[in-house]
């Protein structure tokens, strides 16, 4: 038989052995995550729910859900662990420690500029600054054009 006709069958013989060996790992770190669960420890199931575990069976585990509120899920219904840290953050929605000695982040962009222009907006309007207002909306309308008309071509 030619080489090069087994050259196919060969390639495909080796992606299967790779794809296989790497769904074996993650099938390993996913057993290796739910065996290092200990009762107290914060989870999330693979439909998204967050809870503490109470109890821990051969195939099962026991979740508190709410406080008082149980429910038995399987062991392979367990998606990730979660440190302390993240599950507070994420279910009691506890900040982490602000870094004070980092630089401080504004919210709005509106902050980074020193116009007084944006500032005045916020000012209430007195009745010079309306009559203003008014001679520059008449000032608009002597244009021959009405609201909501534009320029047909």
């Amino acid at each position: 038989m030619n080489p090069v006709t087994l050259l196919p069958f060969i390639v495909l013989i080796g992606a299967m052995f790779l794809m296989t060996r790497s769904a074996k790992k993650k099938q390993a770190a996913a057993a290796a995550m739910r065996n290092e669960m200990q009762p107290g420890t914060g989870v999330r199931t693979i439909g998204g729910m967050y809870a503490t575990v109470k109890e821990l069976h051969d195939d099962t585990v026991l979740l508190e859900v709410a406080p008082g509120v149980h429910a038995v899920y399987a062991k392979n219904a367990i998606g990730a662990v979660l440190d302390d840290a993240e599950y507070n953050r994420i279910v009691h929605g506890d900040d982490p420690e602000l870094d004070v000695d980092g630089a401080v982040v504004p919210d709005d962009a509106s902050s980074l500029t020193e116009a007084d222009d944006a500032k005045t907006d916020l000012v209430k309007k007195t009745d010079s600054d309306e009559d203003v207002d008014a001679e520059a909306a008449d000032d608009k309308k002597s244009d021959g054009k009405a609201d909501g008309e534009a320029d047909a071509k």
